[in-house]
């Protein structure tokens, strides 16, 4: 497992959790924290065995966003350089990436901070967590994919508001607006999204990482190419030993083993 000065590993169960840790800057995204941070989507959240992947966040918050004293680091970089070299990589490296991503934020998650944790799949979120889409505080404009996932979360009005007022989101709020799964006690965060994932690690692997895909096309396809869509799938999932497994299992009445091989067809 490869080893960074800015992100922590930890892999157990069929789960690699991803661990910011630049907790004295409220995890502030500085260029070597991007990189790391795309470098572990692209290629450790790939390796076999990794099933799901929790993204989390060492101390009081869970990122503050772009780090905006680490303008001599970006250098001669322009906006669009940045976003495009080191933002638009790791978002697409999430978003693409065939199997679960959880997002466990505690604290702040502001301006890219909160584009990281909204592209995620799911999110649990301690009671202290606060979403704030500050981009217009410093004369911006949403990026690092905000803009994409935050209206398909909340809708069109809602997602103006949150980006026009920059308001805090405190945790109640957001799971009532669909952008947490869960709420949990601050001290329960780990615990619970470690379980969360452990639950999804036990789950069809293969089929879990179409489902994904079948979810994320359906907000963008017409009916027709949707219903396609998902029957393409379905036959890639049909010639999974997953499948040979779960039918099995139903018909013994007991729950499913699936193991890494399943996905690669009838055993």
């Amino acid at each position: 497992m490869a080893t960074y000065e800015t992100v922590l590993l930890r892999e157990e169960d069929g789960v690699l959790e991803i661990r910011m840790n630049r907790p004295e800057v409220l995890n502030a995204l500085d260029v070597r924290l991007k990189r790391e941070l795309r470098e572990a989507f692209q290629g450790e959240a790939r390796r076999e065995g990794v099933r799901v992947v929790l993204l989390s966040a060492a101390g009081r918050g869970f990122c503050a966003g772009q780090d905006l004293r680490d303008a001599e680091a970006e250098g001669r970089r322009t906006f669009g350089e940045s976003l495009r070299g080191y933002y638009h990589p790791l978002i697409e490296a999430m978003l693409n990436l065939p199997r679960p991503v959880v997002a466990a934020v505690q604290g702040v998650a502001a301006g890219a901070g909160m584009s990281l944790a909204l592209a995620a799949d799911m999110r649990l979120l301690a009671a202290s967590a606060q979403f704030v889409a500050a981009f217009s505080r410093i004369g911006l404009v949403p990026d690092s994919g905000l803009s994409y996932m935050l209206p398909r979360l909340v809708g069109l009005g809602r997602a103006m508001e949150m980006a026009m007022l920059a308001e805090p989101i405190d945790a109640e709020s957001a799971r009532s607006l669909g952008l947490a799964n869960r709420v949990c006690a601050d001290e329960d965060l780990a615990s619970e999204a470690w379980a969360f994932c452990r639950r999804l690690a036990d789950g069809p692997a293969h089929a879990l990482g179409l489902t994904k895909k079948a979810l994320q096309r359906g907000l963008e396809l017409p009916l027709h190419e949707a219903l396609e869509y998902e029957a393409g799938l379905q036959e890639l999932a049909g010639r999974s030993a997953e499948y040979v497994e779960g039918v099995r299992a139903f018909r013994e009445k007991r729950k499913p083993t699936y193991r890494p091989r399943d996905a690669n067809g009838p055993g």
